[in-house]
């Protein structure tokens, strides 16, 4: 079966790119101290809401890179290093649909068709970050894996998901040579 017509596949994989960079991959909600704190994942950026926990700051921003080094040494880091995996894959999705949005012509004439390359790259990112997911707090979606060693909370991984549909739908697009 085929979910998009090839001669929008290549508007589709842009759009699609795009889009998951507003997704959150992850949102991730516990209480702790007396307080709450709220996770909100992005491909490239991690915001936290803090609400009632002493001496830390209500709302912060960090990087990938910035929050993998922040975790050094304790039991998530991994997950944050899979995270930060993830996030450079996904980069290397928006550099390349940002290049073909302007350079059409150019990046059709490559070897490798755009539209599945950006379809992977999706894919391998979402794949990361679902497992990323899994790693990071001691409840995922409700149930206790305990592999993290995190925060117990909720875990919601509603963006990867959605990542990896779309990542698939490219893989699955018939294009005309």
């Amino acid at each position: 079966m085929v979910w998009v017509r090839s001669e929008y596949a290549g508007e589709l994989a842009v759009l699609s790119t795009w889009i998951t960079a507003l997704l959150p991959w992850n949102v991730f909600y516990a209480t702790v101290a007396g307080g709450a704190v709220l996770f909100v994942r992005f491909p490239l950026l991690q915001v936290r809401y803090a609400f009632g926990v002493p001496l830390v700051r209500a709302t912060s921003l960090s990087t990938p890179v910035s929050a993998y080094l922040l975790q050094g040494g304790t039991s998530v880091q991994v997950a944050y290093g899979v995270w930060l995996v993830g996030a450079a894959v996904y980069l290397a999705a928006l550099l390349i649909s940002v290049y073909y949005y302007r350079e059409e012509e150019r990046v059709e004439a490559w070897s490798v068709d755009p539209v599945s390359l950006l379809g992977g790259l999706l894919v391998a990112s979402a794949a990361a970050f679902l497992v990323a997911s899994v790693l990071m707090p001691e409840r995922f979606l409700g149930i206790d894996v305990g592999v993290g060693g995190g925060l117990p909370g909720l875990s919601v991984p509603l963006g990867a998901a959605i990542q990896l549909g779309l990542g698939v739908v490219l893989l699955r697009a018939e294009r005309v040579a």
